[in-house]
């Protein structure tokens, strides 16, 4: 089992083009020993705040401290129960701060958890930040989002096109402090394996940059690389949201895997200490009583032998019967020892999760991000529109590696494309910064969004 040493992983935020300040938080906690990633894991976090004034910034950031504080001070509990328990405490805080001050009222966040577990990859989740999960060449989104546009989709058999065409993106259906109570999506674990990427953003990224192009920029790019890139990318296409990102690259000692006896995981306080799977004895009894039945009552027992025809026929019935069950119940006691999440016994939805059972009914989509020219071509199109609003001595540089991108491409160098255009985007970010800062060194305005 590994100690969570060989992840590598980089968090950043940008405020984005057209916003006055930044509602986004993010948490990352680290396991210190190898007992606390057998524990509790690694744990990431994004929340994109929502409300007036600071009232979002407030409900973020309360929710990128607390949640995984509240985690790490109740590792006794299972994984899930402690992420579920935690995020469900922290929307009870925001929304009491949120009814006790009025310029807070209503304030409300997105938040999107997840920890990387000797066992898997677990998600809590309630809004519409998102976490992906990338292997080799499929990225695949492991929470659902909690908007409008889903719930027409999943409602109205729209498809994701129409969905999208009918409604506002930005209005989402689910978040922490509005309500006292708050329902928190549960998925996973999903097996890691070493290679596996892992991304967690805000709305921000998702919004401008599309499903294909995050997959492609965090495979051929290594993290730190990489979240430089896709935030860069959103600025570079106008970035009218705050963006934050979080990519995470799985190494051998987080590789997942469970060996028979792994206690199963308690998803409820009142439900009893997870423990190993033990024999199922009330169904080896009901067995045993049955077969005892058959026995009594069967064509060749001295206790039907001369009766007549009529109870013959029903003790043969009832002798069947009783066989059944009493196989029945052995065959389901013999699964339910070998497998404990076999339904009705402990590990089920009704009970605790075995190792090897999962929750929710992740992932949601899928998208093949092989690397392409007309995907690449689609990046280094922005990078040359957006060119045309830099300095003269920017621009020249930046539409001379956007050229090399594309040459590149063409020619089937994708690693080499996706490389030169990250280096063409940190140029434009670079301007941006600067702009900011109003160190600009006499070099022309700020760039506008393309």
């Amino acid at each position: 089992m590994g100690n969570g040493t060989s992840l590598v992983y980089c968090e950043r935020t940008d405020i984005g083009r057209r916003r006055a300040n930044n509602q986004d938080s993010k948490a990352v906690l680290a396991p210190v020993t190898s007992h606390q990633f057998r524990s509790r894991g690694w744990l990431f976090l994004v929340a994109d705040g929502m409300g007036a004034h600071a009232a979002g910034e407030l409900a973020s950031a309360i929710a990128a401290e607390q949640v995984p504080l509240i985690y790490e001070k109740t590792s006794q509990r299972s994984p899930p129960l402690a992420l579920r328990r935690g995020i469900e405490q922290v929307n009870a805080e925001i929304h009491h701060r949120g009814e006790s001050q009025p310029e807070f009222r209503g304030m409300g966040t997105t938040c999107t958890t997840l920890v990387l577990l000797p066992r898997g990859a677990l998600t809590g989740h309630v809004g519409d930040s998102r976490a992906y999960r990338l292997r080799g060449t499929k990225l695949e989104q492991l929470t659902r989002d909690h908007s409008l546009v889903w719930e027409l989709q999943s409602a109205g058999g729209l498809s994701r096109e129409q969905a999208e065409g009918s409604a506002p993106k930005n209005i989402i259906t689910r978040s922490m402090g509005p309500h006292a109570r708050v329902d928190v999506d549960m998925e996973g674990p999903f097996k890691v394996e070493e290679g596996d990427v892992f991304l967690l953003c805000s709305d921000g990224l998702s919004g401008q940059v599309a499903d294909e192009e995050i997959g492609l920029l965090i495979k051929e790019l290594p993290p730190r690389e990489a979240c430089a890139a896709l935030i860069g990318l959103a600025l570079v296409r106008g970035a009218p949201d705050n963006v934050t990102v979080i990519v995470a690259r799985a190494g051998p000692e987080e590789v997942s895997g469970h060996v028979a006896g792994d206690p199963p995981w308690t998803l409820d306080d009142d439900a009893p200490p997870a423990g190993p799977a033990g024999l199922p004895w009330s169904r080896l009894g009901i067995s045993a009583a049955s077969f005892l039945v058959a026995l009594l009552v069967s064509p060749w027992s001295d206790l039907t032998k001369g009766a007549s025809d009529i109870v013959q026929t029903v003790a043969t019935v009832a002798s069947a019967a009783a066989l059944l069950l009493a196989l029945g119940m052995l065959l389901s006691a013999f699964l339910g020892f070998l497998m404990p999440g076999f339904p009705g016994m402990p590990g089920s939805d009704t009970g605790p999760l075995s190792a090897g059972g999962r929750l929710g009914r992740g992932p949601y989509r899928s998208y093949d991000c092989t690397p392409r020219q007309a995907l690449l071509d689609g990046i280094i199109a922005s990078l040359e529109s957006a060119a045309d609003g830099l300095p003269p001595p920017d621009c020249e540089r930046m539409l001379a590696i956007a050229a090399r991108a594309r040459r590149n491409a063409a020619t089937g160098g994708f690693h080499e494309a996706a490389t030169a255009a990250a280096e063409a985007i940190a140029i434009y970010s670079r301007s941006v910064e600067e702009a900011r800062s109003g160190d600009t060194h006499g070099r022309g305005s700020s760039p506008s969004p393309a």
